[in-house]
């Protein structure tokens, strides 16, 4: 039996819905592009994505604002002569201002007019932390493999290494060159199977409130008092940023690591390295088999000037085995995402700067909730 509805017979009040407010309203950066290729319609997402007030958007071109080949104007164009609704995902949309933004278009004709509406989808969190999944899924992939190693490779080697030394003491010169080019090359193959034991390392880690901007300097003077020494080094620091949840000797080695890596990128001749920090609203992280999504305010930094990662390894720096050094053995940035990873934080690139950009996402130190566990 169906129960009486109470509001039955009751005239319901129209409800007055502001369109300007609901435009400002929406998350996504939105332009609406007239007959003559001017923007007359813009959104604060717009302003804050171009870098540039609603006041001078609503002066300018379409042309102004992105380049002469930006794949924007072909689809504005498409749509002035089809009329149809154009999608296109994952395009690299350029502006003088902001740089190259990887981003998804949705270009449509507004119903009964010639103007074109343009929305704009940044993709760059969200994909990048589905990326850092598949990092993590990455690095613990060669977790067996380390295992393995240690065990099958490392026993062997021992047995290598000290049947060369035994041949050393009786041979000649000229071979005794070449026994110690094997302990040298045993060494070295041991030294890769200890840090390949890293990964297989899934203890829970000891953490506790951890002040960033102290390791951040301790990791800069280390740098500056060695392999970092001819490198100008700038800080854009947030002061009023919370404590870490982390392990401070781990943040040491990750940030080391990271340094390292953009002196190494840095040209020899007016190398420059930016360390900076930020807190970002609204960062979450699903992780699979947790209830809850994981906040991620606190954003660290590590940029240089060098000419950049291949657009072709991008999708796989973090990835084990990939590098770009002659002679690397691609490990390191992999520790780096296990390491932020065990902490239940994110590593991405950034490949809309000038040089490298690496960015850590990391949770706050809760004093309540972390002293009560």
């Amino acid at each position: 039996m169906a129960l009486p509805n109470p509001f039955s017979g009751t005239k319901r009040k129209k409800t007055e819905v502001d369109a300007l407010a609901v435009l400002n309203a929406l998350p996504d950066p939105l332009i609406v592009i007239d007959d003559d290729g001017y923007i007359c319609l813009t959104n604060p997402a717009g302003e804050e994505f171009f870098g540039l007030s609603s006041k001078k958007l609503l002066r300018m071109s379409v042309n102004e604002i992105v380049p002469f080949d930006s794949p924007l104007l072909g689809l504005v164009e498409q749509v002035r002569t089809t009329g149809d609704y154009v999608s296109e995902y994952s395009v690299d949309l350029g502006t003088p201002k902001t740089g190259i933004k990887n981003v998804n278009l949705q270009v449509s004709q507004l119903y009964g007019t010639s103007n074109v509406m343009v929305q704009i989808g940044e993709r760059t969190i969200a994909a990048k932390m589905d990326r850092q999944l598949t990092h993590r899924g990455a690095a613990r992939s060669v977790t067996a493999m380390a295992v393995m190693l240690a065990h099958e490779v490392k026993n062997p080697l021992s047995g290598i290494r000290g049947s060369a030394q035994l041949l050393e003491m009786n041979a000649s010169d000229a071979d005794r060159a070449l026994t110690r080019l094997i302990c040298d090359e045993t060494d070295r193959i041991c030294a890769l199977v200890d840090r390949m034991e890293a990964f297989s390392d899934d203890r829970p880690i000891d953490r506790d409130a951890v002040n960033i901007h102290e390791v951040l300097e301790h990791v800069r003077r280390v740098a500056e008092a060695g392999f970092g020494r001819n490198i100008v080094f700038r800080e854009q620091y947030d002061p009023s940023l919370p404590f870490v949840y982390g392990n401070r000797d781990q943040l040491v080695q990750v940030l080391l690591n990271l340094i390292k890596n953009a002196v190494e990128a840095a040209p020899d001749d007016g190398g420059e390295i930016i360390l900076s920090t930020a807190y970002r609203h609204g960062i979450r992280l699903a992780i699979p088999g947790a209830q809850e999504k994981v906040q991620l305010p606190l954003e660290v930094g590590v940029q240089d000037n060098g000419p950049g990662i291949p657009e072709e390894i991008l999708p796989h720096i973090f990835d084990p085995f990939v590098t770009t050094k002659a002679g690397g053995s691609g490990l390191g940035l992999a520790l780096v995402a296990k390491v932020v990873g065990d902490h239940g934080g994110i590593v991405e690139f950034d490949s809309s700067v000038v040089g490298s950009k690496v960015l850590i996402r990391l949770p706050v130190y809760n004093f309540i909730k972390t002293d009560l566990e």
